[in-house]
């Protein structure tokens, strides 16, 4: 069991990490090297020898290697990122990087995505050394860089460059998963078992410059527009994998409905707020976010350039590219600017049995089912190893703390018992892996 000392660490090392601004804006514009050199203290000094390995100067990752009692056993990666998302202070009740303890709420950029779970690794393994305690498995811990971008500068990298890093790991664990979602007066516990895969696009209409006064039917604003507009309100229809299958399943057995698989949108319906667990999920997705056309109100330009994030279940990557060559048509051209696979992982294996056993003690009131993610994790990139993904992140929040809309939302912050459920749940689940 976890400590008192791992209690009091777990929260000092959320607010300190949070006073580390790992701002990532993309185009390599970060440094996480403070943030893993913090990390990488902290492993040392539960007697471990990290590594710190980087890629482009100040990107800097950080991976160790707890050995376990049986060198049969496969090992298991447990990875956090050391990025945040930007935060603009001035709407923000408290400065977001000042990780600040507030009426047991710890606030700022990463409470919840995703130093948090940082620190809960760091407490662990902390008090696994003060009591001499071994898991069965080993353990590979990595914090990585670039999660928030394209992870070129983090878990890419180390899965490219350094896989003997990650050897004979199988599985791994990371963020969004196992917290308190609460739904018609019932706690569900989610835990993720799959990621939708990521297909950043860029978008390129080309046309016939000319004078903005004069008809021009090769217009390449509108050509671009007609074909942000289809996709922006493409209709795309259902697709359900085995881990959404049987979130729906779950979950209608819990509330007591029908699970009627022949009408998706008639069950989540039933299902009411718990619905907020699948509905991104049954579905490939394509929002436009980015436009950039012109330079002069009265010129048209010869080039329009849109951006749209897609995202793609598992198994449906090529129906995915076949439907944005029909929405896109003839007069525009669309590539990938980033792509990532589509991941599933079994919900029969030992590991997620005994992710669930570990909830179950710690909140034995609470409800277990699993999900797919909308987005995507650090877990994409490890998979070009072999290794299979869960989000398993634990916290116990309270009615009303919207945690979802805290992922790169305004005032992101975490609450202190929660902090101390994810510590007790994750070293009785990383104990019995």
């Amino acid at each position: 069991m976890a400590d008192e000392q791992a209690m009091d660490e777990v929260v000092r090392f959320t607010s300190d990490l949070i006073r580390v601004d790992t701002t990532n804006r993309g185009g390599g514009d970060c440094q996480e090297r403070p943030a893993a050199e913090y990390a990488a203290e902290q492993l040392a000094g539960a007697g471990l020898e990290p590594m710190m390995l980087e890629r482009t100067r100040g990107r800097t990752n950080v991976v160790a290697r707890i050995e376990g009692t049986d060198p049969s056993a496969d090992a298991l990666l447990v990875h956090g990122h050391l990025d945040v998302v930007p935060a603009e202070a001035a709407d923000w009740s408290v400065p977001p990087f000042s990780g600040e303890v507030r009426d047991g709420v710890v606030w700022g950029r990463g409470a919840v995505d995703m130093k948090n779970m940082d620190a809960m690794i760091l407490a662990v393994v902390r008090a696994w050394a003060r009591q001499g305690v071994r898991p069965r498995r080993d353990l590979v811990v990595a914090f990585t860089a670039d999660e928030e971008a394209s992870a070129v500068d983090g878990s890419g990298f180390l899965a490219d460059r350094h896989p003997e890093l990650f050897e004979g790991c199988t599985e791994g664990i990371s963020e969004s998963g196992a917290y308190t979602f609460h739904a018609g007066g019932r706690q569900i516990y989610p835990i993720a078992a799959g990621e939708r895969g990521t297909g950043w696009i860029e978008l390129t209409a080309r046309g016939r410059a000319g004078h903005g006064s004069k008809v021009n039917k090769e217009n390449a604003v509108t050509r671009l527009a007609a074909a942000v507009t289809r996709i922006g309100e493409h209709a795309w229809p259902l697709r359900l994998t085995p881990t959404v299958r049987a979130a729906l399943a779950e979950l209608a057995a819990l509330y007591g409905v029908e699970p009627d698989l022949d009408d998706v949108d008639g069950l989540l319906t039933k299902l009411g707020p718990a619905a907020k667990l699948v509905e991104a999920t049954v579905r490939n997705s394509a929002n436009p976010t980015m436009l950039n056309a012109g330079y002069k109100v009265n010129v048209i330009p010869g080039e329009a350039v849109a951006h749209v994030d897609g995202r793609y279940l598992p198994g449906t990557e090529d129906e995915f590219r076949v439907t944005l060559d029909q929405l896109t048509g003839p007069d525009v051209d669309w590539e990938f600017s980033h792509r990532e696979v589509a991941l599933q992982a079994p919900l029969d294996s030992p590991t997620y049995a005994r992710m669930r056993a570990a909830v179950e003690e710690f909140a034995p009131e609470g409800h277990v089912v699993p999900y797919c993610m909308s987005g995507g994790t650090d877990a994409k990139q490890f998979s070009r190893l072999g290794i299979t993904g869960y989000g398993f992140a634990p916290l116990k929040l309270p009615e009303g703390f919207d945690y979802q809309a805290l992922f790169h939302g305004v005032d992101e912050r975490v609450p202190v018992e929660a902090l101390h459920f994810g510590v007790r749940v994750l070293d009785r689940f990383l104990r019995t892996a």
